[in-house]
């Protein structure tokens, strides 16, 4: 049991020196590798060597690079002083435990300081002494030797054992001066030297019955060391023939997780003799002192060797058993039947994973190949059992670089990390070794992302466009706009500010926006008539550091509201009032055309789109008014018993929600023909300056409003150049000569088509939500996806 207990531990110290020096080959962090022995049995606190001198590492620094060793056993058989780097004992150390036959006995250490990371190789050396004397199984041994033994006849004795190696094991044997014995030695197996009786002449049991002896085993040891056995020889006299086996070594193979009560094999031995003398019974002899602890079962009758339980290949792999076939007779004659039980390994061991080092927070902005962890994976099992894979989820961004052998991984990013997709990982590291079936097991890593200031504000609509209405209240909110951060913490706290510094900033005089929320109010009363649109940025800046920001252009659409009436523009009188006389001859036929109402209204939209109507008329069947030209035609001829004047009141008055009006008087003037000619060309000459007067008022009106539109129309081009390149203007001024001025305009800014529309205009549209059902979608007849936003005043 203590050989298995030393051969475990043997086999963690090599598993972890090949994992050390797996490790560190990997990350490229050897710069030494120091080579110490020792003795053992040297008290505790011995010194094995100065490491941080060796090593070449600075005595200042050692506490703050935090030296240390490791040696990945369960006992900590050496330790290093902190300050001074010196390796020293830190258990006293017995190597045959350690070690068992194995030489040389080696203990592999990790030596690992930080700041930055390095990792050396120390290998220690544990020499042996010679404190194991060759011991027997028994102090006292009997030999049955029949007298008629004869000469040449070889006795086979219990050969000593010593637990020391090299010249300090077992090396001679030496038996006492006797005449009828003398020694040789054979080498077998895991036994050693065994020794040999050889009888060298006949014994007489009448001349003498027994014989002592005394069998002395050496050691080579300085000074040597020796352990002796009596042997007791009883000659006897009549059972001459000892047992014989069939075999000289019996060999199986088992699997390991045989169960209790398996068969092995069965040994067969023989003996001339008869009666009691020929009949042989069987048992297990064990190479120490006391019962077999060997695992198996012997059938003492039939010798049948069965399996007893606790078989496990990563303990031992070969028994050599002793079966000792003896028989019944009153002198027992014995022999020695070996038989080698093989241990097959099975895949009865899980893998095991084992974190060295973890770095559990990783910036987003790492670089692909930034090493998250470092492991080492064991696995008890020989062969393809204990040939181990290593895995991690596909769909992770991380990937296992294994070491040229397989027994240590690091654990690396593949890609950049984005905390905004992911804020924390949980990886499960999979061991998987080879055999059939398959065993395996995990091992939850988890990795916290830290956040990169690495986006800027976004804002929910890009560009912006928003309706306003004339007369809002000063200080009143208008609209606001949102910006949001993929980052976290500071990284996404947003402030807003207006960009005083773009073109077209002076807007920005007259608005103020709530730094925090984002909500832009006015400063002062927009007035349509004066300014119809503008546009300006607003700026979004996070508390990052260093702070990222971006900006977004917001348009501005006055909308017109009913706060202009109609102005009359003819008839007029010289004394500026609507009033107006019309000489018409009696004899016209129905449908003449007496005159046309002309009207003007500075709204836009339905509130400037006129309607006339008559409101009082001496005879109503005489005269029509057309609603929406203000012409005024007779409807039928007229008799002689019609009156020769009419006044005919004329109301004119927008579509606004609270309608305006005005009011025209028209005077008709019924003449005979002749004077109606006569009378025409007085009145044609100041029907000429009439019209030129009111042409004039209207061009005059018209050039001012187109003058208007145009200087916004420009004004916004010149903000949105920046911008965007395609970027086109049109204004497209209509006079509707059915007596209604109209005004129309087109433009486009980036990836948007901005209509602003008047009235009796034809618009396939539909309202867009979120604008103050003010803006409307305008299908693009080119058939691109550009977004077309309507005003409608």
């Amino acid at each position: 049991m203590a050989i298995t207990q030393m051969r475990g531990q043997w086999l963690d110290m090599w598993i972890s020196f090949c994992l050390a020096l797996l490790l560190v080959t990997y990350l490229g962090g050897i710069s030494a590798q120091i080579r110490y022995s020792i003795q053992e049995e040297l008290r505790i606190g011995t010194v094995v060597g100065h490491v941080a001198k060796d090593l070449g590492l600075d005595l200042g620094r050692l506490t703050d690079r935090n030296l240390r060793v490791v040696s990945g056993t369960k006992q900590d058989l050496f330790k290093v002083n902190p300050r001074d780097g010196v390796l020293l004992l830190n258990q006293i150390i017995d190597r045959e435990q350690l070690c068992a036959k194995t030489a040389p006995c080696i203990a592999n250490l990790k030596a690992i300081v930080e700041n930055p990371l390095e990792m050396h190789q120390i290998t220690v050396e544990i020499l042996d002494v010679n404190d194991n004397s060759p011991t027997f199984p028994e102090e006292n041994y009997t030999l049955e030797v029949l007298e008629s033994a004869i000469v040449g006849s070889r006795f086979q004795m219990e050969g000593a054992h010593d637990l020391d190696v090299g010249l300090n094991s077992l090396q001679t044997y030496k038996l006492n001066n006797d005449q009828y014995f003398r020694l040789e030695t054979e080498e077998f197996g895991e036994d050693g030297k065994v020794p040999f009786l050889i009888l060298q002449r006949p014994l007489d049991r009448e001349h003498a019955a027994q014989l002592w002896l005394h069998l002395t085993a050496n050691d080579g040891g300085k000074p040597s060391k020796s352990g002796t056995i009596n042997i007791t020889v009883n000659v006897s006299d009549v059972n001459d023939n000892p047992p014989v086996c069939d075999k000289q070594k019996y060999t199986v193979t088992i699997k390991e997780n045989a169960p209790a009560g398996t068969f092995l094999l069965t040994v067969n031995a023989s003996d001339s003799d008869e009666g009691m003398n020929g009949e042989v019974e069987y048992s297990l002899r064990s190479k120490h002192r006391g019962a077999s602890s060997e695992p198996f079962d012997l059938n003492s009758k039939t010798g049948k060797l069965t399996v007893k339980g606790g078989l496990d290949y990563e303990e031992k792999q070969v028994y050599e058993i002793k079966v000792l076939a003896a028989d019944k007779a009153a002198v027992s004659l014995s022999t020695q039947c070996n038989v080698v039980v093989r241990v097959e390994d099975v895949n009865d061991n899980q893998p095991e994973i084992e974190i060295t080092s973890l770095s559990s927070q990783i910036p987003e902005d790492a670089p692909p190949g930034t090493v998250v962890a470092l492991m080492g994976v064991t696995d008890l099992d020989s062969g393809v059992n204990g040939q181990v894979v290593c895995s991690v989820p596909g769909h992770l961004p991380f990937d296992l670089k294994p070491s040229p052998d397989g027994q240590s991984y690091s654990l690396v990013t593949k890609d950049y990390l984005d905390k905004e997709t992911m804020h924390m990982y949980s990886i499960t590291i999979t061991a998987k070794d080879l055999g059939s079936p398959a065993l395996s097991s995990t091992k939850v890593i988890h990795v916290d992302v830290l956040d990169i200031n690495d986006n800027s504000p976004f804002f929910i609509g890009s560009p912006y466009t928003f309706c306003v209405p004339e007369n809002n209240k000063v200080g009143m909110s208008i609209f606001s706009v949102i910006a949001t951060d993929a980052d976290g913490g500071e990284n996404a706290e947003v402030t807003f500010s207006l960009n005083r510094k773009s073109a077209g900033s002076t807007v920005t005089a007259f608005l103020n926006i709530n730094q925090a929320n984002g909500t832009i109010s006015a400063l002062k009363s927009f007035d349509f008539e004066t300014l119809k649109t503008f546009q300006f940025q607003v700026v979004a800046t996070d508390s990052g550091t260093p702070s990222l920001s971006s900006n977004v252009t917001v348009h501005v659409f006055i909308l017109d509201q009913n706060d202009n009436a109609p102005v009359i523009l003819y008839p007029v009188s010289s004394n500026g009032s609507a009033e107006g006389v019309e000489e018409i001859p009696r004899n016209v036929n129905a449908g003449h055309l007496v005159t046309k109402v002309r009207a003007y209204d500075a709204d836009i939209g339905y509130n400037g789109w006129l309607l006339f109507s008559l409101q009082e008329v001496t005879a109503h069947s005489l005269f029509g008014l057309d609603r929406y030209t203000g012409q005024i035609r007779t409807l039928r001829s007229f008799t002689e018993t019609d009156e020769a004047e009419h006044k005919l009141l004329i109301l004119v008055k927008d579509n606004g929600n609270v309608s305006l009006s005005a009011t025209a008087t028209v005077v008709v003037k019924l003449v005979e023909p002749r004077e109606a000619f006569a009378a025409a060309d007085v009145k044609s000459a100041t029907k000429d300056d009439e019209d030129t007067n009111v042409t004039f008022y209207l061009m005059i009106t018209l050039g001012s409003v187109s003058t208007l539109f145009l200087i916004s129309i420009i004004v916004l081009i010149a903000m949105q150049c920046s911008k965007s390149t395609d970027y086109t203007s049109k204004y497209l001024q209509e006079t509707n000569y059915d007596g209604t001025l109209c005004h129309s305009i087109q433009y486009r800014s980036g990836d948007k088509r901005y209509m602003l529309v008047g009235p009796r205009m034809s618009i396939g549209s539909t309202i867009v939500p979120g604008s103050h059902a003010n803006t409307l979608v305008l299908p693009d007849r080119r058939g691109t996806s550009t977004e077309n936003v309507v005003c409608i005043f």
